[in-house]
């Protein structure tokens, strides 16, 4: 399989010394044999891409900040690909067992590739390493099958290299695309990441493997088919064997991430979600994650919502939007005030709406929020919904309670445009909150978020509110987002702004419920975080974003 990603122009190469010219004595008719060579060109970049795409995707989950391990793999595996192609050069004197044993090494390093990442986060903390490795290996071997498919298929019926190069390039495009579209919309849905892995590294090494010990068969010495058949079995056992075992695989991992007392473990269309704690006792004891990261802590997560949500609802609250927060905490604090008409919750994923209204101790945390005839739930994209909104709906306040900006999903969500989209949809006098990140973490950041709405044309109040110290996701790679964050004391970043005036810090302390938050304390917060704001800091775009 070669490179998709990097638009390149081919140039048919002489043939190279030493390659083997003798035709094939085949089964199969010359034509047939051509078609079964471009089949398995076919099968095997699918599978390629299918390698290539399970290493983007838990790169991006494991790690964070999708970009840069998009760029690390692809890169990575561009290179690692160049290098393959050089040492195919050593097999062109056995070309069909050189290609057998790098389809048989390819499958079982492709197929146990995201066991093998999972484990490294799972039990060393840190994967990325592990991602740059298969990355590399994978490349290799990826790099390698097209030379010496040339040369088989040369063997069958000899054509020019600029047509033997047209037809291999075809299939193996076509191939990229079928494999492209399998992983999303067919593997991860339906099997998920690990058995998705191991299925396609099955399907590798029978093709590779039967393409050789079939059509080529002659071209082996009997000491070569043995050792082929052995080491293709070996291959096909050792992956049955984690597919097998992948559900307790997963299961002993995800308690190694999350501790013993995982109680529901959902991968949705969009995330997994994961929910930790006894399955009786105080709601207090739930901890939430959201793709490995902790997003609601049930022991402190009322210091998190009721600062993001209670300074906005100064003023008229009539009409409320909530920009994420399927979890309901966050509608939970506006329901709070009982001259509230509607509140709109505007969530990505239904799985996390879904698990707020059903999981009896979620629910008992968010005062089963789901039942007020009140509330109203979108499931969309919160920047799409807004653009249609801005134009039919107006809202007195607006409740961003979205991941970190430094989410490379959420950025978008965090861009001048989006803010822009927000204004028109504020009602005169509206407000909007938004939780803008950790402050002493990413401060960077934090203050991005905020020039960014001073550019869309909203005045602002910087604030802050603290939580507990310990309770990070495991990992040094897991930062906190959200709810969740479990940061040193003032670091729960939020900015309140509206379009007439600098908003003012104040919270009704008659307020229903309120534990954590008074006045003077937002007004000690927002002292303390304006001597921490850098000069000159400029907004973050959707053509250039900034975090």
């Amino acid at each position: 399989m070669i490179d998709r990603s990097v638009p390149r122009r081919v140039l048919p190469a002489p043939e190279p010394r030493g390659a083997v010219t003798v035709p094939a004595a085949l089964p199969v008719r010359p034509r047939t044999g051509r078609l079964l060579v471009l089949a398995t060109v076919f099968v095997c970049a699918a599978c390629g891409l299918v390698y290539e795409l399970e290493l983007l995707a838990l790169g991006s989950y494991l790690i964070g900040d999708s970009v840069t391990q998009a760029s690390v793999v692809l890169s990575v595996m561009v290179f690692a690909m160049g290098v393959g192609s050089l040492l195919a050069k050593r097999f062109r004197t056995a070309p069909a067992f050189g290609f057998a044993a790098i389809e048989a090494g390819l499958a079982l390093l492709g197929g146990l590739s995201a066991m093998a990442l999972y484990a490294s986060f799972a039990w060393l903390g840190e994967s990325r390493p592990a991602l740059v490795a298969f990355s590399f290996a994978i490349g290799v071997l990826i790099g390698a099958e097209i030379p010496l498919l040339m040369v088989l298929i040369q063997r069958i019926r000899r054509q020019d290299a600029g047509g033997a190069v047209a037809d291999l390039f075809a299939a193996d495009y076509v191939g990229a695309l079928v494999g492209g579209l399998a992983f999303p919309f067919l593997l991860l849905p339906l099997v998920g990441q690990l058995t998705g892995a191991l299925l396609t590294g099955t399907v590798n090494a029978v093709v590779g493997g039967g393409l050789v010990l079939w059509l080529f068969r002659r071209d082996l010495s009997r000491r070569a088919r043995w050792v082929l058949v052995a080491t293709n079995v070996c291959v096909l056992a050792v992956l049955a064997a984690g597919t097998l075992l992948a559900d307790d695989f997963e299961r002993i991992a995800r308690r190694a991430v999350y501790g013993g007392e995982v109680r529901v473990a959902v991968q949705t269309g969009v995330q997994e979600l994961v929910l930790t704690g006894p399955p009786t006792g105080s709601p207090r004891s739930l901890d939430l994650y959201l793709d490995g990261r902790l997003r609601v802590s049930g022991y402190d997560e009322y210091r998190y919502h009721e600062a993001l949500v209670h300074p906005a609802m100064t003023g008229p609250h009539a009409r409320v939007l909530v920009l994420g927060g399927g979890d309901g905490l966050a509608a939970r604090e506006v329901l709070r005030y009982p001259d509230v008409a509607s509140v709109t919750v505007v969530e990505l994923d239904p799985g996390v709406v879904r698990l707020a209204r059903t999981d009896p101790m979620l629910s008992a945390l968010n005062g089963g929020v789901y039942g007020d005839p009140r509330l109203g739930v979108v499931s969309e994209d919160a920047f799409h919904w807004l653009r249609g909104a801005a134009a039919r709906d107006r809202f007195d306040v607006i409740v961003s309670d979205l991941p970190d900006p430094g989410i490379t999903p959420s950025t978008k969500l965090y861009s001048q445009e989006f803010y822009g989209l927000a204004v028109r949809a504020l009602r005169p006098g509206g407000r909007i909150a938004v939780h803008a990140g950790p402050l002493a973490v990413r401060p960077r950041s934090y203050w991005t978020v905020e020039s960014t709405l001073r550019a869309a044309g909203l005045r602002t109040a910087p604030y802050s509110a603290g939580g507990r110290l310990s309770g990070f996701a495991a990992g040094p790679d897991r930062a906190p987002t959200g709810a969740g964050d479990s940061a040193p004391p003032q670091d729960w970043g939020f900015v309140l702004a509206s379009r007439e005036q600098v908003p003012p810090l104040y919270v009704n302390p008659d307020t229903p419920g309120l534990r954590s938050l008074s006045t003077a304390s937002l007004r000690d917060a927002a002292r303390d975080v304006e001597r921490t704001r850098p000069a000159g800091l400029p907004p973050s775009t959707l053509p250039h974003p900034r975090y």
